[in-house]
């Protein structure tokens, strides 16, 4: 085991980072394609209430009750959760860096990420993120999301963590922003060799 970071603990966003978005704008542009759905009115209804489901305020049922069977589908309510699942893609190269930083220094790992409990839960699972992963600080569990900086307070605290000893790595760089605010240390991810390669200005060589 290697011990030349100040870095303890990794906070990580799962979408952009180690998988691709699970429901973004592109996904459920292809999901109006294929279920013929009126893309302006699912926009409209998504935004309005999407919040609230990553919250874990509404479960998948109810938040596909409110943006697309409020009204009759020629199709059933599994066959579309089976489109929304299958839209992830893993990004085997971060994952295998991040496996290889946890072995290699001993460090935590963490993920600090906005999304729905079933969508969460399942990419967690099918992708193993649970064998690598010490916390999953999930909008869905702890019921904040990020920008709340809360959500990150709540991160420190399951950590047992000071901020200084952890680097937040997101594709979002307004939550990367928030985090700093906090003391904590920012990487805004790009893709996998600028990261590497910021890894490794921390000490975190792989």
């Amino acid at each position: 085991m290697q011990q030349s970071s100040p870095i303890t603990t990794l906070f990580l966003d799962i979408g952009g980072v180690l998988l691709s978005n699970g429901w973004d704008r592109a996904a459920r542009k292809r999901a109006a394609a294929e279920f013929s759905l009126d893309l302006p009115e699912l926009e409209e209804r998504h935004h309005l209430t999407f919040d609230t489901y990553e919250e874990g305020k509404l479960t998948l049922d109810e938040y596909l009750f409110r943006t697309v069977f409020y009204e009759e589908r020629p199709f059933s309510r599994d066959t579309f959760k089976d489109f929304m699942f299958a839209q992830t893609e893993p990004y085997p190269e971060m994952i295998d860096m991040v496996c290889r930083i946890k072995a290699d220094y001993g460090i935590k790992i963490a993920i600090v990420n906005n999304e729905g409990r079933e969508l969460n839960e399942y990419r967690i699972r099918k992708y193993g993120l649970n064998k690598f992963v010490d916390f999953f600080i999930s909008s869905c569990f702890v019921h904040f999301r990020k920008p709340d900086a809360d959500i990150f307070r709540i991160a420190l605290d399951i950590a047992l963590v000071a901020p200084q000893e952890v680097l937040y790595v997101e594709d979002r760089a307004m939550f990367v922003s928030v985090a700093e605010g906090l003391g904590i240390n920012g990487l805004c991810h790009q893709d996998y060799a600028s990261t590497r390669e910021q890894l490794g200005k921390w000490g975190l060589a792989v």
